[in-house]
Formats: C-alpha cells, sequence, structure tokens
C-alpha cells in the first residue's frame, strides 16, 4: 500500500496547494491512501467544515486535527457529521468526534488511522497519550483485521515524538510527528519496521514564522510586546510531509520518503 500523510495545512495558501496539486500527485505516485492534518486549515486557527469539505475533495481520504481541534466552534458538531474527521485520542473525555478510525483503501484492504497529542511543553494536560495508542493498537495488530495502521503524533517535543515511534515500533507502519510547522529529516525505518519521521512539516509558506507573516512574530520576539494578531502567511506553500509502502500481509514499511514539493522547499518527491 502506498500512503502519503500530508503536514499542518497553514491557512489559505496551504489549502490552496492542497486543492491545486494533491489529485496529481495521487495519480503519478499511485496512491492508496491519504492522510491530512487540517487544524490549522482555517486562518492558521482550527478548521471549519467548509474547508473541511475542500480538503476531502481534492483527495484527501481522512483528516486529523490536534490542540486546535475545536478552535472553530462549528467543528464541535461537524465531526459528528463527517467520520472522515478525527480529533486526538486522549483530547477532553467529553469532546465529540472520535480519535481513531479504520478505513477502506481499496483492493478489500483497510487501514487504522489514530491521532495522540503529546504532553511535553503542551500548554494543558492531556491524558497519556502512550497508554491510549497502546489500547488502540492492540486491538488493531496490522496484518490482522488491517494491513496497515498510522500514527499522527502531535506535540512539541521532538523527543516524545521519538518515544512514541519506538513505542510503536513494529505495532504501526506509519508514525509522524505533527504540530512544529518544521520538517525534520530524519525519515527512516525502525528495527521492527515502522516508518518513522518526527515532523511532516507544514503545507504552507515557509517564507514565514511557522506558517504566520513575519512581522509580528518577530515584533514580539524583539521588543516582548504584541501590536497586532498573527496572520498566515500567504505566498505559495510548500506540501510538506511523507510517503510510506507497506507490505499488505504484515503492515510492515517497505520504504519512506520525505514529501516537499513545491514553493520555498521544492524536491524531487517518490519515484
Amino acid at each position: 500500500m502506498r500512503i502519503l500523510f500530508l503536514g499542518d495545512v497553514m491557512g489559505r495558501s496551504g489549502r490552496t496547494a492542497v486543492a491545486d496539486r494533491l489529485k496529481a500527485l495521487r495519480e503519478a505516485w499511485k496512491l492508496d491512501f491519504v492522510v491530512i492534518n487540517g487544524e490549522n486549515a482555517s486562518n492558521g486557527a482550527g478548521l471549519t467544515g467548509d474547508h473541511a469539505r475542500l480538503l476531502l475533495e481534492a483527495g484527501a481520504d481522512c483528516l486529523t486535527l490536534g490542540d486546535h481541534a475545536f478552535d472553530q466552534r462549528e467543528m464541535l458538531q461537524f465531526i459528528e457529521t463527517e467520520p472522515r474527521i478525527l480529533r486526538p485520542l486522549n483530547y477532553a473525555k467529553d469532546a465529540p468526534g472520535r480519535g481513531a478510525a479504520i478505513f477502506d483503501a481499496g483492493r478489500g484492504r483497510r487501514i487504522l488511522v489514530a491521532q495522540v497529542l503529546g504532553q511535553v511543553f503542551m500548554k494543558r494536560p492531556f491524558d497519556d497519550p502512550f497508554s491510549a495508542i497502546d489500547a488502540v493498537l492492540r486491538r488493531h495488530p496490522p496484518g490482522g483485521q488491517v494491513q496497515a495502521a498510522l500514527v499522527d503524533m502531535h506535540c512539541e517535543a521532538t523527543s516524545e515524538k521519538m518515544g512514541m515511534g519506538h513505542y510503536c515500533d513494529g505495532r504501526a507502519s506509519l508514525v509522524v510527528g505533527t504540530h512544529t510547522h518544521v520538517p525534520t529529516g530524519d525519515a527512516q525505518i525502525l528495527p521492527a519496521g515502522t516508518a518513522y519521521l518526527t515532523d511532516a512539516g507544514m503545507c504552507g509558506d515557509y517564507n514565514s514564522v511557522i506558517g504566520m507573516e513575519k512581522a509580528e512574530p518577530m515584533r514580539r520576539f524583539v521588543t516582548g510586546m504584541s501590536k497586532a494578531r498573527f496572520k498566515p502567511a500567504s505566498e505559495e506553500a510548500t506540501l510538506s510531509g511523507v510517503m510510506v509502502e507497506t507490505d499488505d500481509r504484515t503492515g510492515k514499511a517497505l520504504a519512506v520518503h520525505m514529501v516537499r514539493q513545491g514553493g520555498r522547499l521544492q524536491q524531487a518527491g517518490p519515484i
């Protein structure tokens, strides 16, 4: 199975890049399943129903959220009507929606997608992500009822993301980090067969400060004072993420490729 994961979609620039390029990538790379983190797609804070529909119509099979899952209040209701959107497993216990689901990947194959929130350096305490994902992976081992399993680890600390990768090694096809909007260069296959990338980066304008126009963040760093609200940068976006090829019999990764398409981080894609 060929699975593409794209990192945090950032504002209009990121949405436009997905809408303009994803369908061509699906065809060129013969993708079987596409997951996109969409939690910053609506003005850099949360996801609206209209923008969720745009990303799904552009070719995403599943959207994950994150700590900004419900910044757009309408998502509280919309997520209950759209099963292809996942919020974190270890979010508030009364939160609507679900944190893991099994999807049809074509040709009789199924894929588990799950998301968890880290605890280190996050603004609010969340439940233990390790016990949350453990319960899900125990119920759905790759190579059994599902042919692949993908875990989106949404958090600040690289060490916590790496810990999750090793914790899931051999039990997930791909563990990929999101949230920091800065792509890492450490794509690898761990010893027991799980593909891993510390952070997928963002689908956004990299002439920015993690996707935001530079002036206000730089003012706050230099002076310690704020003057205006952050606004998503609006130049051409780079699609950033990771593609993994898996063995349908075992769910293990056969190959992993970093993805940087268009914008300032352009590089050759997978073959």
